[in-house]
């Protein structure tokens, strides 16, 4: 608005245009910061929504870490390879980008035709950012596909286990699924422990973690995989495991179980049979126990080596009696009754030390519990928490009960140790270590009086064949000729496990093994079919072959074994 002068010489002033224009100015001002704030507060809103927003980085359910994550390779003992991983490309598809999906699959199935035409084209319609079409590829194969051309389709690389042994430890080391992950021995073991926590957290993506080292030594675990394969084709078995273990460390120093499976190829894991039987299968030893009960009976001071027990007859329980298989019928000394396998004999001991002392003994032993190792892989016990008279006679020679082949083979390792019971272990693990996990089971005296009946058992019993192959390793030890049990009942036609549970060096003594062959045939008219024909012999097999690697070298001299004999027998 203009303002006029009633005298003409003064100045006009526009002062309420100036004014406007000012307000104006500042009132867009004011809009400007409004919109700014408005946008900077709109901003904000939308980052903190987005901070609370969890990203999907998964693959299809598994994070990028963990799919790509690697596993620590592990060695035998000397440092030989049991498992590594090698790196392999893995095809996947975006499918929003697939131009054409008819196009695509066709192309694909000329690369790979073993893939389903209606699963593939399943694969590759919608809209997802990610699908896998095949995993764990050779490069040669990713060359064709990506000689396609196909937009969309492209590879990660991923950790693939491989098993250079391929099925000789595989239930040792047990698989892993196509993620990487441990399923089961030593892998899942591993994966339990810390190796899951680096795959979860990352740190196991393109890192090189360190070496796992075994207690296993693969020139041992070869030479027992392949007697135990020749003993299943020899007796016509349908399955032979065994174990070695050393008695003063605990370590296993190898272990078989066949019929096995491939475990780069886990699938033949699930084929029936494949079970690890050393481990997670119980079973009635048979006559092997009879070596538990001696230990009993002369620890407990209620028998003495020197002793002699009535044979003539069968033991009585009501209408049952229980007689020698092959008996001789006469009185016999304590190592008689070992040597000649007497059941009654072993009653007459187990007798005079008490059921009820028999029953804890097998409680010291660790035969109430599971058999905790490294190995995932294992099972409860079958051992009747309290013995009547006939079940107790019964179970001093290993019938009606069921323990794990790694249960007895960990009792032989303390009865021949000086009476140190040590817990199994596929770790190394130091002399040091291993005393200080100690727990006396028997004296040292019964000790040396059990290893000087396991020779003897060697020499004149039904050790003698498995002897007369491993000669001059001075091997001891005890058959177990098991009837096994079908619905229930014993059966008598010849469906026996048989079992070998043994010791060497007996002068210098190092190691325990335990070898089973499951319902062996005769390998000649002229063979026998009990364990000293099948599992004896595959033990001295065995022996003869993995001594020398283990450094210990033959002796023929026939005086070491006369120096075996503790004071008490002589």
């Amino acid at each position: 608005m203009a303002i006029i002068s009633a005298d003409a010489n003064e100045t006009i002033a526009l002062i309420g245009a100036r004014k406007a224009r000012s307000n104006l100015t500042k009132a867009r001002i004011r809009w400007v910061i409004a919109v700014l704030v408005a946008v900077f507060l709109v901003v904000c809103g939308r980052l903190v929504q987005l901070g609370y927003v969890d990203t999907d980085t998964t693959i299809e359910g598994q994070t990028r870490d963990l799919i790509s994550a690697t596993r620590p390779p592990i060695l035998d003992r000397n440092g030989m390879e049991m498992a590594v991983d090698i790196r392999v490309p893995s095809l996947f598809a975006e499918p929003r980008r697939i131009i054409d999906v008819d196009e695509a699959v066709e192309k694909i199935r000329t690369v790979l035709p073993d893939l389903d035409r209606n699963w593939l084209r399943n694969r590759l319609e919608g809209d997802k950012g990610f699908v896998w079409i095949k995993r764990e590829l050779t490069p040669a194969i990713e060359e064709k596909i990506m000689r396609l051309g196909i937009p969309g389709l492209d590879f990660l690389t991923e950790s693939k286990r491989f098993y250079p042994g391929g099925s000789e430890a595989s239930h040792i080391l047990g698989a892993v699924n196509i993620d990487n992950q441990g399923i089961a021995g030593i892998e899942r073991s591993m994966d339990k422990e810390d190796v899951a926590l680096l795959q979860s957290i990352g740190l196991a993506r393109g890192q090189a973690l360190a070496p796992v080292n075994l207690s296993i030594d693969l020139r041992v675990q070869h030479a027992m995989h392949d007697q135990l394969a020749d003993a299943l084709v020899r007796y016509q078995a349908v399955a032979a495991a065994g174990a070695i273990m050393d008695i003063h460390t605990g370590e296993v120093i190898a272990m078989v179980s066949l019929p096995d499976f491939d475990p780069n190829d886990p699938s033949t894991a699930l084929v029936e049979g494949r079970m690890n039987r050393i481990t997670s299968g119980k079973f009635e030893l048979g006559s092997t126990f009879k070596t538990i009960a001696f230990a009993a009976a002369l620890d407990s001071g209620s028998v003495r080596i020197g002793d002699s027990f009535d044979a003539r007859f069968g033991v009585r329980f009501g209408r049952f009696t229980i007689d020698d298989f092959h008996g001789k019928h006469r009185i016999l000394s304590v190592p008689e009754i070992y040597k000649y396998s007497s059941n009654i004999g072993t009653i007459k001991m187990m007798q005079a030390m008490g059921k009820d002392n028999y029953r804890a003994f097998l409680t010291r032993l660790g035969f109430d519990d599971p058999l905790v190792t490294e190995l995932p892989e294992r099972t409860t016990t079958n051992v009747p928490k309290t013995f009547s008279e006939i079940v107790a006679a019964t179970a001093s020679f290993g019938h009606g009960l069921s323990i794990t082949p790694m249960h007895m083979l960990a009792a032989y390792a303390a009865l021949a140790n000086g009476g140190n019971y040590i817990t199994p272990t596929f770790y190394r693990r130091t002399p040091e270590e291993a005393q200080a996990l100690y727990r006396r089971v028997v004296s040292p005296q019964t000790s040396a009086e059990i290893r000087s009946l396991m020779r003897l058992n060697a020499l004149e019993g039904s050790g003698t064949r498995m002897n007369k192959l491993s000669d001059g390793y001075r091997v001891g030890g005890k058959t177990g000729t098991a009837e096994k049990v079908v619905n229930g009942r014993y059966v008598t036609n010849g469906l026996n496990l048989n079992v070998f549970a043994s010791v060497f060096p007996l002068d210098a003594p190092e190691y325990a093994m335990i070898v089973l062959v499951d319902e062996p045939k005769r390998e000649n008219a002229q063979s026998g079919d009990t364990a000293g024909w099948n599992a004896g012999e595959a033990t001295g097999r065995i022996v003869a072959r993995i001594a020398p690697m283990l450094g210990i070298a033959p002796n023929f001299d026939n005086s070491i074994d006369d120096r075996l004999v503790p004071n008490s027998m002589r």
